[in-house]
């Protein structure tokens, strides 16, 4: 039986901007065997698939991520890919809730207007003493701070454009015990609070456009920082995308839209 597969742009209100993400619709779950192999052959930086759990959607839907070379814990621009395509085809009613049972607990994303809103964990970086040389060597810029939180290493530079220029050794990179690096700045002008750029060799993919699950982090980080719980971020990728972004104790709302760009079938 085909499988219903969708291609869509993440954090961005036009196509060929922001994050592709696929989205793959599956009648029952799949081996991770499968489920990589298709993500593979994409060959985006996630393909997410989803599996109803009931009648309703109150059950939800199983959701899981995979690079074109690991499954991942967690992705923001994937579960908004997933939500967008489940309120285009009429799975839900546009005012009801996505939920989401993910190997990082239960999610939720909801339509507010034109945005869709995704209820995530927060998950702050905590200081680094001694980061390892290598980080340093491999971004090839200052850092005036480092963490790391149980996904990324985190690292502060100086300015936007410090950020904007980073070459990174990519090679390097991928031989840190993370998944990725997140590098950030203050915004240099409104309407942005602070700018980001993220790097994970480690799990196939050297430069991801739009990275939902970095602001996890970045929204605590910049919280603490500039002493205001909700912010606008811009991460300068080549593609480049824009995230709404609201600290809520331990959780973490980020707000982005969605364009479909392509529509076929998986046959399988």
């Amino acid at each position: 039986m085909p499988l219903p597969l969708y291609q869509v742009d993440a954090f961005t209100d036009r196509p060929f901007a922001g994050n592709p993400a696929a989205v793959c619709l599956l009648p029952a779950p799949r081996d991770a065997a499968f489920l990589q192999s298709v993500a593979t052959e994409m060959n985006l930086a996630e393909t997410a698939f989803l599996v109803r759990r009931g009648a309703t959607p109150a059950d939800g839907w199983d959701l899981r991520w995979f690079t074109p070379a690991v499954e991942v814990a967690l992705c923001g621009h994937a579960t908004l890919a997933s939500a967008h395509v489940l309120w285009q085809r009429g799975e839900l009613a546009a005012d009801e809730t996505a939920r989401f049972h993910t190997l990082s607990g239960v999610l939720t994303a909801e339509q507010r207007g034109d945005w869709i809103v995704l209820d995530f964990p927060a998950e702050p970086p905590a200081e680094m003493p001694e980061p390892p040389p290598v980080l340093q060597e491999a971004l090839g810029a200052e850092l005036l701070w480092v963490g790391r939180n149980r996904f990324d290493y985190f690292a502060l530079l100086r300015d936007a454009a410090a950020v904007d220029a980073l070459a990174p050794d990519f090679r390097a990179l991928g031989t840190l015990p993370v998944r990725g690096v997140i590098a950030t700045a203050p915004a240099a002008l409104p309407p942005f609070d602070f700018v980001s750029r993220f790097f994970a060799p480690a799990a196939g993919i050297d430069e991801d456009p739009v990275t939902g699950s970095a602001h996890c982090a970045l929204g605590p980080f910049w919280r603490d920082r500039l002493g205001k719980d909700e912010m606008l971020a811009r991460q300068v990728s080549r593609r480049g995308g824009t995230i709404r972004v609201r600290v809520r104790g331990d959780r973490t709302e980020l707000g982005g839209q969605a364009v479909t760009v392509l529509q076929g079938e998986l046959a399988d």
